[in-house]
């Protein structure tokens, strides 16, 4: 059986910057696959290319064995994909939207009324599948959009952060009708920036940063290659270097401490993978406390995703998007500076 989704070296830049770099996975039929990465890293880049978007500089890329450059329409026909930002006009109630998406997909008419009654069913938007959607609220215009998405059945369904911005009472709607799809047979690809949700809903991930897969597997098998429990603490807040580094000379000393990273961006805090041990924290702080380096604040917990990331470069995923903000900023305020000249 042909992959839901191939993504084979794929390579993509714009102008002088390469946006992808040799980025390549797959997505199996009936699997939700995350895909997880801080702005800039090349999500969505991929799935530019993956919904035929984007031509892409090189690589393979097939959707059900269909190849998205050679054969884009048939590639789309495949496809349903959900964008960030909802789209809808406001005027229309949810049934004419499904009618007017049908019709673009070319839907013969007994077949796209089914389908339409079908989708407002499986997502729960009887009540409001004859109002204007601009009386909808953020949850229900989510899963009209989903609907849109699913109304020609195809093998895979994209979704951009697909539930940014809902309640968690809506975000749970979503992922349970996320597992029911998977569990019909569908293919889930979804890129998020809320490491809970890829960490509940994701079969399996890959995570990208600065335009290359540093990691993949099954959160489970990605959380295992980490290691031990996770520890982090600051000497003293916003700590300098100095510190930071005598306290991790003095720790790497314990023979239940596996590896310490120090994170620059977060006040030179110390990130430590520990075997499990119970009196683990006690014995860190009274190592620190003998060498005059009392603790600000220490807390354990197990594996995370953002503790891979962590592991593969050395920063979390919330440095990532910091750095992300920080340098888009600074090349908008140079822009602005060369025209102001």
């Amino acid at each position: 059986m042909a992959a839901a989704v191939l993504i084979d070296q794929l390579q993509k830049s714009y102008g002088s910057i390469p946006a992808v770099k040799d980025v390549s996975f797959y997505v199996n039929p009936g699997e939700i696959f995350g895909l997880l990465g801080p702005n800039g890293a090349g999500k969505t880049t991929t799935l530019r290319c993956l919904s035929t978007l984007s031509l892409p500089d090189a690589g393979r890329i097939e959707i059900s064995g269909i190849s998205v450059v050679e054969n884009p329409k048939a590639a789309r026909s495949r496809l349903g994909y959900v964008a960030q930002e909802v789209a809808l006009d406001k005027v229309l109630t949810g049934r004419e939207l499904l009618e007017l998406q049908a019709a673009l997909y070319h839907l013969p008419k007994a077949a796209a009324k089914t389908q339409i009654a079908q989708v407002i069913a499986l997502l729960g938007i009887q009540d409001w599948a004859d109002k204007q959607t601009g009386t909808y609220s953020g949850g229900i215009r989510k899963r009209l959009d989903l609907a849109a998405g699913l109304l020609h059945q195809p093998d895979v369904l994209v979704l951009d952060e697909p539930t940014v911005g809902l309640d968690i009472e809506s975000r749970l709607v979503v992922w349970d009708f996320l597992r029911q799809l998977r569990d019909a047979g569908t293919a889930v690809l979804i890129t998020s920036h809320y490491l809970e949700e890829i960490d509940v809903l994701a079969d399996r991930v890959a995570i990208i940063d600065r335009g290359t897969v540093i990691a993949s597997g099954t959160p489970t098998e990605l959380k295992d290659r980490v290691g031990g429990d996770r520890i982090t603490l600051r000497i003293r807040e916003f700590s300098p270097p100095e510190e930071a580094q005598a306290a991790k000379d003095k720790l790497l000393a314990l023979p239940f401490v596996q590896e310490i990273i120090i994170n620059t961006a977060q006040g030179n805090s110390l990130n430590l993978v520990v075997k499990a041990q119970s009196d683990a924290l006690n014995l860190i702080q009274q190592t620190l406390r003998e060498a005059n380096l009392p603790v600000f604040g220490i807390a354990q917990s197990r594996p995370s995703l953002d503790d891979v990331y962590l592991a593969a470069t050395g920063r979390t995923l919330l440095d990532a998007e910091l750095d992300a903000v920080s340098n888009r900023d600074l090349k908008a305020e140079k822009k602005k500076s060369m025209k102001s000249s």
